[in-house]
């Protein structure tokens, strides 16, 4: 890991496609829909990990729906062995009425114990199922590469992080024992009533294709709405994260009627989709209920007949109508829990999209780790470019050698952060080659390059905790002797000691609660302590108060001093003590040389440091 505690830098400038009505500033999103098998058969992998526990879930299950068949049939020959008895002896019952209540009821009991024993385990193999998925996901995003981000927004990758999983998790939990159960229920109903009574099957099957036709074409087209819904989920989640990290421009430009007024298109979208995916799914148990009745009404009518002319008896009839409902209500299950499995799957597939995508690419065989950096830096003839269309640099070359202090200027887009991602292996050159101390870049461990560099940017980024921890970032190992000593460095001790707690102080996420030049003193503080070989600076002066902006300064000088220093400016009078100054325009260098040597060629830079005195003389 780099030794920062903030972003690295900014994202690239790659080309997208902006859709209509798809944010501010957001991207359009492809979502590479994949197969249904495939994804089940993913889910499954996560499963198989608790065989054994599974298979005794499964055992469970099984033993739940043994019971619950056998229910219904001791009631039917109960009743028969009771109209029986009533027979014989002019109107009561003998002792064998008694014994079929009681093993009822120690059936009843069994049935609901599995059921509670199969429903506890099976909620704790889901939830490591999740845990796992979860894990796997949130560290497969560590693995991927910086454009992966800058094309898509945060908010829809946390909507896959929580949302999409956790469909998949409320489906295992119950949905997933509740289908097997329901396919098992179905086998042994149908073959106790074939064995029964197969006429009265066939009588009941009679609604079945109805059912079949029903769901087909129900389910034909819930699928696209659900997968749709858990798309516009994620874009307004999206959306959501979007706006709130950026309300302070929305107040400033007063867009707030805009972001309100697309926030209620994007909620529409959800509630259409929402809508007709819930309208058109619910039909299923209205469906199930109606064929269901019809199936009674049949059963009921032809099996009076055939108990009149004596070919069964009335137990029959009764354990046929209890076996006919409990026929059907699996199905009605199944339908039920179709909506919960849609969204599961589709949710899933979300998932694995991320997981599926390509990790930072590894490290060559023959990558080597660095023990020490002096920093002498070269680049020859490099060109790199986000797009086949164009290079965003063209043939840079020059050299850095240890200790000096870099700074690239030039207009927006000329490729200054493109040339520090190079330098830090983010992304590789098309062209030309890169050199740390005469070493290819492309035979150096990406992790073991970063960790000799350390990166202090314009908007500083501190996580929530406690401001020493913050600091320790840096260097995880170092004592709260050498914490407080490099704020001392970074002339950020005296204000922490003013703050109640000192060092224990809590920040909230992203600093919130301290000034952005007292971020930025904790950022070079952070930096000092990782003792890195190389700085990265982007302008970490700018809007900051004269006095914070001396502190800073000062610490800067400390941090960077015996380190090769690659300063990103804005301001051009910041740079004026810079060994070298490399002047790019368009992808190119233009010019490079010191301060006083640009200046005496009155060429591209000179222009923009007059430019830049004339404006502020104004």
């Amino acid at each position: 890991m780099f030794k920062t505690f903030t972003e690295p830098f900014r994202h690239p400038r790659p080309k997208f496609e902006l859709g209509e009505g798809k944010g501010i500033f957001s991207r359009k999103t492809s979502a590479k829909a994949k197969n249904w098998s495939a994804t089940l058969g993913r889910i499954w992998s996560y499963l198989a990990r608790r065989k054994g526990k599974l298979s005794l879930v499964l055992f469970m299950v099984l033993l739940s729906s043994g019971l619950a068949l056998l229910g219904p049939y001791l009631i039917g020959v109960a009743v028969d062995e009771f109209l029986e008895d009533a027979s014989k002896t002019g109107g009561s019952a003998g002792p064998s009425w008694i014994y079929f209540l009681i093993g009822l009821a120690v059936v009843y009991v069994l049935q609901a114990l599995t059921t509670w024993l199969h429903n506890i385990w099976m909620i704790g193999i889901a939830q490591e199922t999740v845990y796992r998925m979860r894990m796997d996901l949130f560290s497969h995003l560590h693995r991927l590469p910086i454009p992966f981000y800058g094309k898509r927004q945060q908010g829809e990758i946390m909507s896959r992080l929580t949302n999409d999983i956790e469909n998949v998790s409320s489906t295992l939990n119950s949905s997933a024992i509740q289908i097997f159960s329901s396919v098992l229920t179905l086998v042994g109903t149908l073959s106790v009533m074939l064995w029964l009574s197969p006429l009265l099957t066939l009588l009941t099957f009679l609604v079945v294709p109805l059912m079949a036709l029903g769901m087909r074409w129900i389910t034909r087209r819930t699928g696209p709405l659900f997968k749709e819904r858990q798309r516009n989920l994620g874009e307004l989640n999206g959306y959501i994260e979007e706006t709130l990290s950026g309300q302070r421009i929305i107040k400033a430009f007063s867009q707030e009627d805009r972001v309100i007024r697309e926030f209620g298109e994007r909620n529409a979208k959800i509630r259409m989709s929402g809508f007709w995916a819930q309208t058109i799914s619910g039909f299923i148990p209205k469906l199930m209920n109606g064929l269901n009745n019809l199936s009674f009404a049949i059963v009921a009518g032809i099996g009076g007949i055939m108990a009149i002319k004596g070919y069964i008896t009335i137990g029959v009839i009764i354990i046929f109508e209890s076996y006919a409902r409990q026929f059907t209500r699996p199905l009605n299950d199944l339908a039920n829990q179709w909506n919960t499995l849609l969204s599961a799957i589709a949710g899933a597939e979300r998932v694995f999209e991320v997981l599926d995508e390509e990790v930072e690419a590894k490290d060559e065989g023959a990558a080597v780790k660095l023990e020490s950096v002096k920093g002498a830096v070269s680049f020859k003839d490099v060109s790199f470019s986000y797009e086949k269309d164009g290079d965003t640099l063209e043939g840079i070359t020059f050299e850095a050698k240890p200790g000096e202090m870099i700074a690239l200027v030039g207009p927006t887009g000329a490729g200054k952060t493109t040339l520090i991602q190079l330098l830090s292996r983010f992304y590789d050159p098309d062209g030309g080659i890169i050199t740390l101390d005469g070493r290819d870049l492309s035979s150096i461990q990406r992790e073991s390059l970063r960790s000799h560099m350390a990166f202090v940017l314009q908007d500083s980024f501190l996580f929530e905790g406690t401001i020493r921890d913050n600091i320790r970032f840096g260097r995880l190992n170092a004592s709260d002797e050498e914490v407080e000593e490099a704020a001392k460095l970074a002339n950020a001790h005296s204000f922490i000691m003013r703050l109640n707690d000192g060092y224990d102080k809590v920040l909230k996420q992203g600093g919130n609660g301290i000034s952005q030049g007292q971020k930025q003193l904790l950022a070079i503080a952070r930096a000092i302590l990782a003792n890195p070989s190389m700085l990265v600076l982007d302008e970490a002066t700018s809007s900051i108060d004269t006095v914070t902006e001396i502190k800073i300064q000062e610490g800067l000088q400390r941090l960077m001093k015996g380190r090769t220093s690659f300063v990103i400016a804005h301001r051009l009078n910041t740079i004026r003590q810079a060994d070298r100054i490399l002047v790019l325009k368009e992808g190119r260098l233009l010019e490079q040389g010191s301060h006083d040597e640009l200046l005496k060629q009155g060429g591209f830079y000179s222009d923009l440091y007059h430019s830049q005195l004339k404006r502020a003389a104004m």
